[in-house]
């Protein structure tokens, strides 16, 4: 079983900024190998945001235009997104995700946290 835990959401203006912040906990797992971040407005798809495979570099979508950045924490087994310059197409739930060293490709999700952009 893995908990994936987000916070930092909230409601923000145009051209501010939001860090996301997410701690993986795992009675199983002790490293993740990949963990990263991926949003849902409502009636759309879930969309990549960004993620971060260990010793790697960070793989972001197209839109977030050098505005976002994600980092870990190895040590916490943490996720973090730094956004800025957000924009209202920016409003969406953000979800937390991290695959283990067995399978690499099956997501663990977190609950969600809700980002506002709106004046």
């Amino acid at each position: 079983q893995v908990h994936l835990v987000e916070s930092g959401g909230g409601l923000v203006q145009p051209g501010g900024s939001l860090k996301l912040s997410c701690a993986a906990s795992s009675d199983s797992i002790s490293s993740f190998y990949v963990m990263g971040w991926y949003r849902q407005v409502p009636g759309k798809e879930r969309e990549l945001v960004a993620t971060l495979i260990t010793g790697g570099s960070p793989n972001y979508a197209d839109f977030v235009k050098d505005r976002f950045g994600i980092s870990r924490d190895y040590a916490k087994n943490a996720v973090y997104l730094q956004m800025t310059t957000l924009e209202p197409e920016d409003t969406a739930v953000y979800y937390c995700v991290a695959a283990s060293w067995v399978s690499k490709a099956d997501f663990y999700w977190g609950q969600g946290t809700q980002v506002t952009v709106s004046s």
